[in-house]
């Protein structure tokens, strides 16, 4: 079963949830800050997606972020912020057990089988 990484609070991600629900796709949600991100989710999520596509520098949780934390941000730094602040995480992220999709716009998932 897939696995849809979510806050429930984000737009994009009620989007996604919908059209998974429209297609009938059976799916589990997770949401980053209620059931938080453990240090082997995060690197489950890196041995799929590079991490220049997860790392969400539009976020309010990236602006917010002290001017420090946002310079020389290499891998391991990325590991240490997206830790200390899950929602640094672009979302919603679809774990498909064969492929991990991060974003979502209309028809991102019209070709996926239930």
């Amino acid at each position: 079963m897939a696995t849809l990484f979510v806050i429930k609070s984000c737009d994009t991600c009620r989007k996604a949830r919908k059209a998974l629900d429209e297609r009938g796709l059976p799916y589990q949600v997770h949401d980053l800050r209620e059931d938080g991100l453990s240090a082997a989710l995060l690197e489950h999520i890196l041995e799929r997606v590079p991490m220049v596509e997860v790392l969400n520098r539009r976020s309010t949780t990236w602006r917010n972020l002290p001017e420090e934390d946002k310079q020389d941000v290499d891998a391991n730094k990325a590991r240490t912020l997206i830790m200390a602040n899950p929602t640094l995480l672009k979302r919603p992220l679809l774990d498909t057990g064969d492929e991990i999709r991060v974003g979502y716009r209309g028809g991102d998932y019209d070709d996926l089988k239930g």
